[in-house]
């Protein structure tokens, strides 16, 4: 067999799982968002599936900074960072952030992916027991791969169960070096992790932690730096793992903390030494979403109140397959802008896509391996941008749609899958 027979036999029993992937065609933001079909036509949709959190990407302030940046600067960086790509902006921007997490110091990566792979397995050592939550981001566990460390999957969000898997570390290993490793937002679920009963644990026995705050930088917080600054845990956070593609706008990833930790991730985190630095114009974007975010608190509760209005609604109208907001160990009741609607086989996830589609919304079906066998779903992202009027449409779509593709002739099958 050839290596074409084998990725055509691959491809096919993906698509008969309903799991296969595809690229569309999509160019907008929030709260609409334009797709191109085959034959080169244009649908406009209203965007429930963006992480523009407030509505930054399209802010006029941030096109105008990047635009400025690449007019004055160029379009690309040119090298890495420990070669010429180190730039005045680029440490500005670092500065910015270190100040905004209340760390030393803190480190760009060109993506969030790219910095939780690289810190991960840059600190993590071999001998070392890593103790994560069983749904983290496919980026941690990449990381914690990397690190060829041996690790133990606490149950989700259960403070019982990490503290077992702790005690029992201590108790035949001694000194061994443990890691918890969590995040603060979970991307697929939108519930929240108990960072102050998790920061008590760790101090207790020894560990440290990692805290992936990807989905809660901008949103959470005085200042809005995520769920720690806003329970008052950030400076018992070791390492803190961040992005300026969601909220803030721009594209990146960063980590805070410890000049050392820094210092040491700078010669020893390989997808920070083998990428080129961020171009210029996204380091003054991400710069301006960092600005906006602590001066205009008013999107961060915008978007916060049309996630708990369209949360409540959807179980008004009996769409009530809803994941809850908090974690069952008690944490406190953080309403996010994540609104996942379980609905259970890929199949299943995919027809509803269609019909939500077919109302004129856009709100793409997350299936395995992304989310737990049984547990595909529509992952409603709900931003400061949406009107009343866009979120009245999507929950009274979305009841219809869960209603509407019951029947499997609803939507063309998996045609809502991209």
């Amino acid at each position: 067999m050839t290596l074409e027979d084998e990725l055509t036999e691959k491809l096919r029993r993906l698509k008969e799982a309903a799991l296969l992937r595809r690229l569309v065609v999509r160019a907008g933001g929030v709260p609409e968002i334009e797709e191109m079909g085959e034959d080169g036509s244009l649908t406009r949709l209203l965007n429930f599936s963006s992480n523009d959190y407030l509505g930054l990407a399209g802010h006029p302030a941030l096109k105008a900074a990047a635009c400025e940046a690449a007019a004055r600067h160029g379009a690309g960086a040119g090298a890495s960072r420990l070669i010429t790509g180190h730039a005045p902006w680029t440490a500005a921007l670092e500065a910015d952030l270190a100040a905004w997490m209340e760390k030393d110091a803190a480190l760009l990566f060109s993506s969030g992916y790219a910095a939780s792979v690289g810190t991960l397995s840059a600190l993590i050592e071999r001998d070392d027991v890593v103790l994560s939550d069983r749904l983290i981001h496919a980026s941690l566990i990449d990381g914690i791969r990397l690190s060829r460390s041996r690790v133990r999957r606490y149950r989700h969000n259960d403070l019982t169960h990490l503290e077992a898997l702790l005690k029992e570390v201590r108790e035949r290993e001694g000194k061994t070096r443990v890691w918890v490793v969590t995040e603060s937002v979970f991307s697929m679920a939108g519930d929240v992790a108990p960072l102050q009963e998790i920061v008590e644990l760790k101090t207790r026995y020894g560990a440290y932690l990692v805290v992936d705050e990807a989905h809660a930088v901008g949103l959470f917080g005085p200042r809005g730096g995520g769920v720690a600054e806003a329970l008052g845990v950030l400076e018992e956070i070791e390492v803190f793992i961040g992005t300026l593609s969601k909220a803030l706008g721009a594209v990146g990833g960063f980590v805070a903390g410890s000049q050392s930790l820094i210092d040491w991730l700078v010669s020893s985190a390989r997808s920070f030494i083998y990428s080129t630095a961020l171009p210029p114009a996204a380091v003054a974007a991400a710069r301006e979403g960092l600005r906006i975010v602590q001066e205009e608190p008013e999107r961060r509760r915008r978007a916060l109140g049309n996630a708990a209005w369209f949360r409540d609604r959807l179980e008004a109208l009996g769409a009530l397959r809803v994941a809850p907001h908090f974690g069952e160990s008690g944490a406190p009741p953080f309403v996010t802008p994540i609104v996942p609607l379980i609905v259970g086989s890929a199949s299943q996830a995919c027809r509803v896509s269609a019909a939500l589609r077919a109302r004129g919304i856009l709100a793409v079906a997350i299936r395995p391996p992304t989310v737990p066998d049984g547990t595909a779903r529509l992952r409603f992202s709900v931003s400061a941008a949406h009107s009343p009027d866009d979120l009245a449409h999507a929950t009274e779509a979305a009841a219809w749609a869960l209603e509407a593709a019951a029947d499997e002739g609803v939507g063309g099958g998996t045609s809502g899958c991209g």
